[in-house]
């Protein structure tokens, strides 16, 4: 998008409608792209349905859910439960999108359009998990059951600058999660259902960054502003789920998703992408907000450290357990 107009990055300039009128021009373009390169996919043809069988309630023949009858393995089984977890919220998150952005234009169908394809993502992943008897059916709903009966309200719900800039950098942590959880699970019929989710949420991802790239083109302060804040203050969208803290540092010592990943496969890619250092021309709290971004990399980096060197000292200690 080629900007003519002057540098305008002031707050009494460039409201939540404004910004949407400007960014239209670019939704549609990215809409446009992402029709083109995207590819529809059946959730059904991911599933193995011959590995199904009744369980326990209406029919005679029902068999309880027993661990050892999948070969998914303990994290997988955690990952798995966070990731369909997460996906459940769909009406919530969809609730949010749409009041943000409009249903309207091109952002309405973009809403739309997202909305049915992360929709795919929760079928395939409950079809799996059922069919191949991966986790306890029972435990599994009754969490559904809490997590949506808690609801789901946006940490970024009150900007849309800070949503878009919020989902360029959750959209590729859920990717990494998914294709991690994938690697993990032990089983490659999930590796393969949760690699092509990752395709997805890649996409959704670039839709995203791309937007917030033209964002910072139209107004870089309040851009690099919202960019600092959503990144000191990043909590996955599954934050709420019950045992949430449990199951992230599980998920952490299991590799899926820890501080090392967090900083090195989702925040530098996007940063990087952005040139958010190099971004120049900044007013005083845009520079201000530049600088926080670049001490807080360099203080999370520093903790990722940390967690490398405890996670290798377990390593070592089950190591030599085993050895022994």
């Amino acid at each position: 998008m080629t900007i003519t107009s002057p540098h305008l990055g002031s707050p009494a300039v460039w409201t939540d409608a404004k910004l949407l009128h400007a960014l239209e021009e670019v939704v549609e373009t990215e809409l446009n792209r992402h029709l083109k390169v995207t590819k529809d996919w059946m959730p059904h043809e991911y599933v193995p349905w011959s590995d199904g069988r009744n369980f326990p309630g209406f029919f005679e023949d029902g068999e309880a859910w027993e661990k050892g009858q999948s070969k998914v393995t303990e994290i997988g089984r955690i990952a798995l439960v966070v990731n369909l977890l997460t996906e459940d919220n769909l009406p919530s998150y969809h609730h949010e999108i749409a009041s943000l952005f409009g249903r309207d234009g091109a952002w309405g169908t973009w809403v739309h359009r997202w909305t049915a394809e992360e929709g795919r993502h929760g079928i395939v992943m409950r079809d799996y998990l059922l069919a191949s008897r991966a986790v306890d059916p029972d435990k599994l709903e009754q969490f559904r059951m809490s997590h949506m009966s808690e609801g789901f309200e946006s940490d970024n719900r009150h900007s849309m600058l800070h949503s878009v800039a919020y989902v360029a950098f959750q959209e590729l942590a859920t990717r990494v999660s998914h294709r991690n959880t994938g690697h993990q699970s032990g089983d490659p019929v999930c590796d393969r259902m949760l690699a092509r989710i990752a395709t997805d949420e890649n996409l959704h991802m670039v839709f995203y960054r791309n937007l917030l790239k033209a964002a910072f083109e139209l107004a870089p302060d309040l851009t690099m502003q919202a960019v600092r804040d959503v990144l000191v203050n990043f909590r996955m969208p599954g934050h709420g789920m019950p045992g949430f803290e449990r199951f992230a540092a599980q998920m952490a010592i299991g590799e899926v998703y820890n501080l090392r990943i967090h900083h090195d496969d989702v925040i530098q890619p996007v940063l990087r992408f952005l040139k958010v250092m190099e971004v120049d021309g900044l007013g005083p709290e845009g520079q201000k907000a530049q600088e926080e971004i670049g001490l807080y990399m360099g203080g999370l980096d520093s903790e990722a450290s940390k967690f490398d060197e405890k996670l290798a000292a377990r390593k070592a200690r089950m190591a030599a357990r085993a050895a022994g």
